[in-house]
């Protein structure tokens, strides 16, 4: 039987940073995606949850755009997003597997509605900004605005995924031998109140919520595709530093940054200490760096 793989890919990964957000675009990075996919699907089960700040970000756009009803809240917008993209996904695995059954699976994650994150959003969404534009957008919205890199952008809170509602659902696909698209976004965060769901304004890390998953379907591995080809110190000085082979110790030693590689390394080391391997890497290297020819690979 084949060992099983948790890909997580980025939304920037999907939607390069500064690229037009265009349907073009992202159908490209997608293309780049399945041919890392259709390598790995060779020699493990694949199950694939990706990001979506980029989309969700230019969603909640599209929706302020059309100010004759109130805005859709964030968890909405999250699962649309997660259509979107597990569409574009599956569609492209199909035509490049066409004997290998995909599912895209819209899926539900349980949070607490007092996740201290409520408090203070660090997840990015959207595009970038400049300074102006940004204080601009921020006044008129009333979101609220970070520097990332160069620029600005919007972030929102982040609760932790506590319980995927729909993990049912996904060993029924993995039993059935299919490729699954599931927690697309971090999952559509919801909430239990008196024994109903409601939906939870906010945006899941993704890299969390794949570490959740890998860790409830005993994954092997766990390898997370971003817009970097590692995780580096120091980065973006003369002196960065990629790292290849870490511990999860450490890489404790280090801080990374809570909107961008913080999740990813958070995440990486909580899977190596469960038990398995995680890698964080460049999405058009994913074969390589499970061979650990490439990316960063992290062990416990």
């Amino acid at each position: 039987m084949k060992p099983t793989a948790v890909i997580a890919l980025g939304g920037n990964a999907l939607l390069r940073r500064g690229d037009s957000p265009s349907f073009a675009n992202q159908m490209q990075n997608v293309k780049l995606a399945v041919d890392a996919i259709v390598e790995i699907s060779k020699k493990y089960k694949v199950v694939i949850v990706h990001g979506n700040g980029p989309q969700v970000g230019l969603l909640a756009l599209q929706n302020l755009a059309y100010n004759k009803v109130a805005p859709y809240p964030l968890d909405v917008l999250g699962a649309e997003s997660e259509g979107m993209i597990g569409y574009m996904l599956a569609q492209e695995l199909q035509n490049r597997l066409p004997k290998v059954p995909v599912a895209t699976l819209l899926t539900r994650i349980e949070v607490d509605p007092q996740d201290p994150s409520m408090l203070d959003p660090t997840k990015f969404v959207g595009p970038i900004y400049d300074q102006q534009e940004a204080a601009v957008m921020a006044r008129q919205n009333n979101w609220i605005m970070k520097q990332d890199g160069e620029y600005m952008r919007r972030v929102v809170a982040s609760p932790k995924p506590q319980t995927i509602v729909d993990k049912p659902a996904i060993d029924a696909l993995l039993d059935a031998r299919h490729i699954v698209i599931c927690c697309g976004g971090g999952g559509i965060p919801v909430c239990k109140e008196e024994g109903n769901y409601r939906g939870v304004e906010g945006v899941i890390d993704k890299d969390l919520a794949a570490t959740l998953l890998a860790k409830e379907l005993n994954a092997d591995k766990l390898l997370i595709l971003t817009d970097a080809d590692a995780v580096y110190l120091n980065w973006g000085t003369p002196e960065q530093t990629a790292l290849r082979q870490v511990s999860t110790a450490d890489l404790a030693q280090y801080d990374f940054p809570a909107g961008s590689m913080g999740p990813k390394v958070e995440a990486a080391s909580d899977f190596a200490n469960s038990g398995g391997r995680a890698y964080i890497g460049a999405l058009d290297q994913g074969v390589d760096i499970l061979d650990e020819k490439a990316g960063t690979c992290v062990h416990a």
